[in-house]
């Protein structure tokens, strides 16, 4: 080949390499951090973030999972989105010290890939009844529901199926090491980043069929958390419920015991409202509810009907044992923690006690307004009193009768009020009276 030729194969290569375009970036990953119990909030944030994560383009999403359980209801509904997402999803159970336990077990073994944190641990997944007690028969049923369910999942997923049964049925628990020797998750990342690159060349299946994921140099980009699913997702808290009812029950009652005062009603609404809306996403348990609404009542009487605290006293109690029902659930999560218990009973008590101590004194007390009030005033007698004539009391002046006669400008006291006229006895120091 001639040096010409050469030169124009070179320059056409040349050519070529610079008009060839720059190896495109990986597509990012999507990030999601799920912390808490599993609740219809949760279920509505992994939506959101599935959704938010295929029109961004991601190539993957990761959840994040830090949880103690949750409701089942949203636990399966959650396992549904995961097993027909149509971009890989990976649950990292992390950072260290994180768990997925109960419905967290089902989460992790749903997503495609499956990772863990050093120090964290998985399983714990038997059903419990919440909301109210459940006979042996039915309690059956639903373990060989769940057990069902997590030996389909894991089989879909090509995970230990043996050991996920042994969750549902025997409340095993791992740890991360464990779980990956088991089979139960697929491998052990420290952070997001060395996940990312451990995830790196994995090909998953999707409903959209196989996916093979680069994300060695792909950015993680977390998805933010709407204003609108922060604010429910703080109102679901059963601690924060629980002190909104509480927040709303004083304020109705306030509203109640001074009309006109508005504000107090306004408030209480509101919170009752919301505390309602959160008690659609929790395991109630109607008893320690109607125990609530029983003290809320009590405490409505005890404004209207005089009682002498009897109605307050066991508005107190019913609010006490209804706060410890309302939840009837083992998770931690779904409880109303001590720490708010007793001091919004105790605050609750207290207000009453004081409104209680009010009442008492001002029923104790001496009319000050009206003819009955003039029992034990003082006055001067207007002109002499012989026996009869008249007396100025606080700036009034009365038809009285005094038990002796007592001259013009002696103090006296009113001792008994009859009609109009007022019997008096002087006060004077000296005694004297008139002539």
């Amino acid at each position: 080949m001639s040096r010409r030729a050469q030169g124009v194969l070179v320059l056409v290569a040349l050519v070529l390499l610079a008009a060839a375009p720059a190896s495109a970036a990986p597509a990012p990953v999507a990030t999601v951090v799920i912390d808490g119990v599993i609740s219809p909030v949760t279920l509505r944030l992994i939506e959101s973030a599935l959704t938010r994560a295929k029109a961004g383009g991601a190539q993957a999403l990761v959840i994040q999972l830090d949880t103690p359980g949750g409701l089942e209801r949203s636990m399966r509904a959650i396992c549904q989105r995961l097993l027909n997402a149509e971009i890989p999803v990976v649950v990292w159970v992390g950072p260290t010290g994180a768990r997925a336990a109960s419905a967290g077990v089902f989460i992790t073994m749903a997503a495609h890939v499956a990772a863990m944190a050093p120090a964290t641990n998985i399983g714990a997944a038997h059903p419990v009844s919440v909301g109210g007690g459940m006979d042996k028969e039915s309690m059956r049923k639903v373990e060989n529901d769940a057990a069902a369910f997590i030996r389909t999942i894991a089989i879909e997923r090509g995970r230990n199926a043996e050991w996920g049964e042994k969750a549902v049925r025997q409340s095993v628990s791992v740890t991360e090491r464990e779980a990956v020797r088991l089979k139960v998750v697929d491998f052990i990342a420290d952070s997001i980043p060395d996940l990312l690159t451990k995830l790196d060349g994995r090909t998953v299946k999707t409903s959209q069929g196989p996916v093979t994921l680069a994300t060695r140099e792909a950015v993680a980009k977390p998805i933010e958390i709407g204003f609108r699913d922060r604010v429910l997702a703080v109102i679901t808290d059963p601690n924060v419920a629980y002190v909104l009812m509480m927040l709303g029950t004083l304020g109705l009652i306030f509203e109640l015991s001074t009309p006109g005062a508005v504000l107090p009603g306004v408030i209480g609404g509101i919170s009752l409202i919301l505390a309602f809306f959160a008690f659609q996403s929790l395991p109630i348990n109607f008893a320690g509810l109607l125990l609530i609404l029983f003290a809320i009542v009590l405490f409505i009487a005890e404004v209207k009907v005089t009682s002498h605290g009897v109605l307050a006293v066991g508005g107190i109690v019913s609010m006490a044992l209804g706060s410890l029902m309302l939840y009837d659930a083992p998770e931690v999560g779904f409880r109303v923690s001590w720490r708010v218990i007793v001091p919004t009973v105790a605050l609750t008590a207290a207000f009453f006690l004081f409104a209680l101590t009010l009442g008492v004194r001002a029923l104790r007390r001496r009319p000050l307004l009206g003819v009955s009030g003039l029992v034990g005033q003082t006055g001067v007698a207007r002109g002499a009193l012989e026996p009869e004539g008249q007396v100025s009391v606080h700036g009034e002046i009365w038809r009285a009768v005094a038990d002796r006669p007592l001259a013009d400008g002696t103090p006296v006291t009113v001792v008994d009020v009859q009609g109009l006229t007022l019997r008096v006895v002087g006060s004077d120091a000296s005694g004297g009276g008139t002539r």
